[in-house]
């Protein structure tokens, strides 16, 4: 029997019939039994392998994220015994470990706020107060989500070049957006008059579940498949990348010493003396401004170019014929969340899995020439965006990729009459 478990192929194998078991509603114990030793063997690769495999057969997100728990529960305590070197501390991976641990202190202190809730009677000065600090706990909860963007996309990114069963991450981001919608419902609870405390109560439970068990797939799958697939120089693009984002429920580390060891690390990689020339040369401001394009309407130099498409008052971002992400700007005020690390990204992979068909239509739509153009607007954090599609064909009608531009149009749907140049 230990000969059938140390095949790879076969584990996944057994592993697979336990957990479509167990989605299909089949005795549990029996379950367990019959494949003991796959589970007492699992891995976090054999996690992520037998997941895939679902996927390719078919499962869908919804039944996945239905009964993922029940899974974990029995795989849970296998899968912590899996060793693996933990992150230096000033990397990308080790900060992302350390919001989970500042978030599981914060669930902790905020459980203790719904405990003393629920104790106190109502319309009492003390259960006033602690309704009111159990409100802002709930409301400041919504910064993790910068945790959540950079997993989605910093890290993902890099772990699709590098892992050949990746679909999982997307069942992943589709568990962030149930946190985030989860959040949405329970703020919305707490500002009606009459909050029904019952209903409070079960909500933040399934959210401190899927906040919780996120935590767990992160530490105990996820990340130590991660540590030993992904190179340290990508770790360290994936840090500076992460300043821009920010950091959850931590300190900032410093940047500084970021950019001391992005120096050091660049002049060891460099093979000669003439590839460190051409590299000073290309990001010097010299190159910059004295490099010329013919773009057939005018002559813009390279900074010109760079600084008109960041200042436009839009978001752009192009996909080529491929469906690979080739380019984004970087207007002041961004309202939708890019990386570089999304750079030659298959655009699908850029969505959750609830909303990739919407842009699968889309491109497929532009490729067929049934259309040239799609548009949408979104109400969101107080603002009305706009975001408009357009297919790109050259000169012979052959289709090169769509460009997105998003731009926020609250202010210009307030306008009205007119205002020349003159009443300035």
């Amino acid at each position: 029997m230990s000969e059938f478990i140390n095949n790879s192929t076969n584990k996944i194998k057994s592993l697979l019939a336990f957990s479509m078991g167990m989605i299909n509603g089949e005795d549990g114990k029996i379950l367990m039994e019959k494949h003991k030793q796959a589970i007492e063997s699992i891995t976090p690769y054999d996690m992520i392998a037998m997941e895939d495999k679902q996927i390719e057969m078919g499962v869908t997100t919804p039944e996945i994220k239905k009964n993922i728990g029940k899974v974990l529960n029995v795989f849970g305590k296998y899968l912590q015994q899996y060793k693996w070197d933990k992150p230096e501390k000033g990397t990308f991976l080790y900060y992302l470990m350390q919001e989970n641990r500042a978030l599981e202190n914060y669930l902790s202190t905020t459980t203790q706020l719904i405990k003393k809730i629920n104790k106190e009677k109502p319309n009492t000065p003390e259960y006033i107060e602690a309704y009111n600090n159990l409100k802002l706990n709930i409301s400041k909860l919504n910064k993790f989500n910068i945790h959540y963007i950079k997993k989605e996309n910093i890290l993902f990114p890099y772990l699709e070049k590098s892992w050949k069963d990746y679909k999982p991450l997307m069942v992943m981001w589709s568990l962030h957006d149930d946190i985030r919608k989860k959040l949405k419902i329970i703020e919305k609870l707490f500002n009606y008059e009459n909050s029904n405390l019952k209903k409070i109560n079960s909500e933040l439970g399934d959210l401190f579940f899927l906040m919780r068990g996120m935590i767990f797939k992160e530490d105990n799958i996820i990340f130590p498949i991660a540590t030993e697939t992904t190179k340290t120089e990508e770790w360290e693009e994936m840090h500076k990348q992460s300043f821009e984002v920010g950091f959850a429920f931590i300190e900032a580390p410093i940047k500084s010493e970021e950019k001391k060891k992005e120096i050091s690390h660049n002049k060891k990689s460099m093979k000669n003396a003439n590839e460190e020339n051409i590299l000073n040369q290309i990001l010097s401001s010299e190159f910059l401004e004295n490099s010329v394009i013919d773009l057939g309407t005018g002559k813009l130099k390279i900074e010109q170019i760079i600084l008109l498409l960041n200042t436009l008052p839009v978001d752009i971002t192009f996909v080529d014929e491929n469906d690979k992400v080739r380019f984004f700007s970087k207007p002041k005020d961004r309202f939708f969340p890019r990386s570089i690390a999304i750079i030659g990204r298959t655009v699908q992979n850029c969505h959750p899995p609830e909303s990739v068909h919407i842009v699968e239509g889309i491109i497929k739509s532009f490729k067929s020439g049934e259309k040239d153009f799609e548009h949408f607007w979104i109400q969101m954090k107080g603002k009305f965006i706009f975001i408009q599609y357009y297919a790109l064909r050259n000169e012979k009608g052959e289709y090169k990729g769509v460009l997105e531009v998003s731009q926020d149009i609250t202010d210009i749907k307030k306008l009205s009459g007119e205002k020349r140049l003159v009443n300035l």
